[in-house]
């Protein structure tokens, strides 16, 4: 069973730094992509960032372009999410994600149906 679970939410003023961090237990890790998203209270689970299986692709949102670094330790079964610049409007429930089906995609998906596999989420709070 495929688990994943993240860490490094918390409280931090506008402008701080946070990095979240997802660890992935149960099967071969390095071989999937993965991605971020994130729920605000009353919106959609939106996407954040994604990265291929080898880390050679990311992609970003463009809201959070120049501000959030996403990145792998597949030595390590980690995924991570660098955010710097925090703003108000990135307050949310953070999940990671993967999915089970294809694995070596070179792709980095923006799709919420790609991924079947989801963490529990974190939550970040930027205050003003």
């Amino acid at each position: 069973q495929v688990q994943l679970v993240e860490s490094g939410g918390g409280l931090v003023q506008a402008g701080g730094s946070l990095r979240l961090s997802c660890a992935a237990s149960g099967r071969i890790f390095s071989t999937f992509d993965m991605g971020w998203f994130r729920q605000a209270p009353g919106k959609v689970r939106e996407f954040v960032a994604a990265i291929s299986w080898i880390a050679g692709n990311t992609y970003y949102a463009d809201s959070v372009k120049g501000r959030f670094t996403i990145s792998r330790d597949n030595a390590k079964n980690t995924l991570y999410l660098q955010m710097n610049s925090l703003k108000p409007e990135d307050t949310a429930l953070y999940y990671c994600a993967t999915q089970s089906r294809h694995p070596f995609l070179n792709i980095c998906t923006i799709e919420k149906r790609h991924y079947d596999i989801w963490g529990q989420g974190t939550q970040v709070t930027v205050s003003s």
